[in-house]
């Protein structure tokens, strides 16, 4: 559905001493996939989605999105896609209803009034949808902003900052629809800082600073980083235990903390049995076992820090 290969862009002066805001990104996003584009203010994003968008022309390199060629058949790839960009960027002296019929005419839509209609319901806008936009808050511009990259039903959508400025109900719905989107096959690209939106939405993460550093699942990504820590629960604590699970072939790493066993594994569901019956044997009385779930937060600032 994308197919990046040594995208790079360079602003400024000659292209052989311009300043490099993505360096030869060579990535796949699959039909139907959610995926996060992860990655510091300035690290190049926005002018990623940019160019995947044909709204700017690569220094070098080339892309495929959704079947068609960067750079040789952009006018296809506009048709296609759908942007949310960080700045709504709407005509604040027309109306809700209008600012959207302008882009719906604009592309084409065969049902103007009955997409406009969909999405302004949708988005919680339809009572409102004869005030001017700009007596809009900032998060009611932004659901407008949405429902204006959704009019033409695009097969990939590209979304800045999403819920920027939603209140926690629009949230929700935003993040629910960009769920449906996914049932739908549908693909979505996402630039986010919300790390926890990104955990909850994403089927692959790319982390990014000018070149992709990783892309994976967020499960992935916290076991590279930080491995799988399984927590037991202990009645009790007898100092030869940790020694004892240490013993165990399979076991990276063991702490004692208290009445807990932290203990790193590579694939607890199998492992987690093991364990459990030599605890047993040993005397130990398990109250529960848990396994201590980094945030992808945690994960994406450890992997800043490497650069």
């Amino acid at each position: 559905m994308i197919r990046t290969e040594n995208l790079t862009k360079k602003f400024n002066t000659r292209p052989e001493d311009g300043t490099l805001a993505v360096d030869h990104l060579t990535l796949n996003v699959a039909e139907g996939e959610v995926f996060g584009f992860l990655g510091p203010n300035g690290a190049g994003k926005t002018t990623t989605v940019r160019m995947l968008t044909s709204l700017i022309a690569p220094t070098s390199g080339s892309a495929i999105v959704n079947g068609f060629e960067l750079g040789k058949q952009n006018q296809e790839i506009r048709r296609t896609v759908g942007i949310l960009t960080e700045a709504p960027g709407l005509y604040d002296n027309l109306s809700a209803q209008y600012n959207l019929e302008i882009y719906a005419n604009l592309y084409e839509v065969k049902d103007v009034n009955g997409q406009v209609e969909k999405y302004l319901r949708m988005l919680g806008l339809w009572d409102r949808r004869q005030d001017e936009a700009g007596t809009f808050s900032k998060g009611m511009k932004q659901k407008l902003a949405i429902a204006r990259a959704l009019l033409h039903e695009p097969r990939i959508l590209f979304l800045d900052e999403p819920t920027s400025g939603l209140d926690p109900e629009a949230t929700h719905l935003v993040r629910e629809f960009i769920s449906d989107l996914r049932e739908e096959g549908r693909t979505t690209f996402i630039c986010t800082h919300n790390l926890d939106e990104a955990d909850r939405l994403c089927d692959r993460i790319g982390v990014f600073k000018s070149s992709l550093l990783v892309v994976d699942t967020p499960a992935n990504l916290r076991s590279q980083v930080f491995g799988r820590k399984v927590v037991f629960h202990l009645a009790r604590m007898d100092n030869h235990w940790e020694s004892q699970i240490r013993s165990l072939s399979f076991v990276k790493e063991v702490r004692a903390i208290d009445n807990k066993l932290l203990v790193t594994l590579d694939n607890p569901e199998v492992q987690n049995p093991e364990i459990i019956r030599l605890l047993v044997e040993i005397g130990a009385e398990i109250q529960f076992v848990g396994e201590l779930r980094h945030s992808l937060e945690d994960v994406y600032l450890q992997l800043i820090k490497t650069i």
